[in-house]
């Protein structure tokens, strides 16, 4: 099994298909196995797609001291460096965002598309800082499971899917709400004057029911992103890319097809 060493953690990856370089980044719910209904799709359509669970997710592993959003980005680029990309895609699921969105500000040559699924990736507003609040007001037990990140009634539609869900995220660790409480940190925030000169295609997708980032905060923070493109996702929650994966699938295909073609 891949692993990278990336300050003080041990960062499990895995590579599928050949083409460019296509980086699919989890949520606090999930871990590489999240994208079970992407990877095939991504890597039949010519990507060489890139997996890995996040420091202290699925089978990375990080002393709880080493537990910072702030190194998400070197996590990123340590795997690209250890498989010899210079340049990639990045898909960031939530949690995700606070790896996508700094890489991009970063090493902007490094990223060649971003698509922020249902995150402010890690961008401070006051919408964005409310929505944290709930957020970590719910983490008393831990990261979301199922009924908080995906539409409130999916899993009495989709209940085998759901099931899916909530086992995928059992496979975490878990981690202790301090180390989850990071992500509120001061430095672990983009302020707004940190995007000039952004000229990273950027694609956000919305979940019309998502309740933890609704909409309108969402929308908040495109609207702050230099030329962001927003699409909806009409009766879907948090997880557009697990609840609606057929039309995450082509809205995200036809956005890479036109900013980072296979």
């Amino acid at each position: 099994m891949p692993f990278v060493t990336s300050r003080g953690a041990e960062i499990y990856y895995e590579v599928h298909g050949e083409g460019p370089v296509l980086v699919f980044a989890h949520g606090m719910g999930g871990n590489h196995l999240s994208w079970w209904q992407q990877v095939p799709e991504f890597a039949r359509r010519g990507y060489r797609v890139v997996t890995f669970d996040h420091r202290g997710f699925g089978r990375s592993s990080c002393p709880p001291e080493s537990f910072h959003p702030l190194h998400f980005p070197d996590d990123l680029f340590a795997i690209l460096g250890e498989i010899g990309a210079e340049r990639a895609a990045l898909v960031c699921q939530s949690m995700g965002g606070w790896t996508g969105l700094p890489a991009g500000i970063r090493a902007p040559e490094r990223v060649a598309a971003l698509v922020l699924c249902d995150t402010p990736g890690g961008l401070a507003t006051p919408k964005v800082a409310e929505a944290r609040q709930r957020i970590f007001e719910q983490l008393g037990d831990g990261p979301p499971r199922g009924n908080a990140a995906l539409a409130p009634d999916y899993a009495e539609h989709e209940p085998e899917l759901a099931f899916l869900y909530d086992q995928i995220n059992g496979l975490n660790p878990g981690l202790e709400l301090a180390a989850l409480a990071k992500f509120g940190d001061p430095e672990a925030q983009l302020e707004e004057a940190a995007l000039a000169g952004f000229a990273i295609p950027t694609l956000m997708l919305c979940g019309e029911r998502d309740q933890l980032f609704p909409p309108e905060v969402l929308r908040d923070v495109a609207e702050r992103i230099p030329g962001a493109e927003v699409v909806d996702f009409p009766g879907v929650g948090h997880s557009t890319y697990f609840e609606d994966a057929a039309r995450f699938n082509r809205v995200v295909g036809d956005f890479l097809a036109r900013h980072f073609p296979a």
